[in-house]
């Protein structure tokens, strides 16, 4: 998976191979995004099981893909101190057919040599339930 190496050097470069994670995924570019993992990156949610390894979390997002199902992001902010960690505040969207569900997001991501080798994404589960609730009542309003 580890097809392109990099090395960030400097808070900046920690910052770039971050966001170009994210926009993969944002422009359902899963495998894009995967160059950025390292083999052995987990990926740990709130209240969720947390996933290890780059060839499982490259199949888990591989379903980005289908075209009835989407992410995008909106970065609010994003700051490194180091070219080893990477803070970023923003707002995520999952997207279930017409099912839309938006959300705050603060996530961490732990670089090594490059690649992303944790990624934790904290968040307010009730928060996640009531945009759950409101994506449902949004697609069952709207007209196909």
């Amino acid at each position: 998976m580890n097809a392109i190496a990099t090395t960030p050097t400097t808070p900046d470069t920690a910052i770039t191979v971050v966001r170009e994670f994210l926009e993969a995924l944002a422009e359902s570019r899963p495998r894009d995004a995967t160059r950025h993992m390292d083999d052995d990156m987990s990926w740990h949610n709130t209240s969720l099981p947390t996933l290890r390894g780059a060839r499982r979390i490259g199949s888990v997002l591989a379903g980005l893909e289908k075209q009835s199902l989407g992410f995008d992001v909106v970065v609010h902010h994003i700051a490194a101190e180091s070219a080893e960690v990477v803070l970023t505040e923003r707002t995520d969207v999952l997207r279930f057919g017409r099912i839309e569900i938006v959300f705050p997001v603060c996530g961490t991501f732990e670089l090594r040599d490059g690649r992303i080798v944790v990624w934790r994404d904290h968040f307010d589960v009730l928060g996640f339930l009531g945009a759950t609730a409101l994506g449902l009542v949004r697609a069952a309003v709207r007209r196909p």
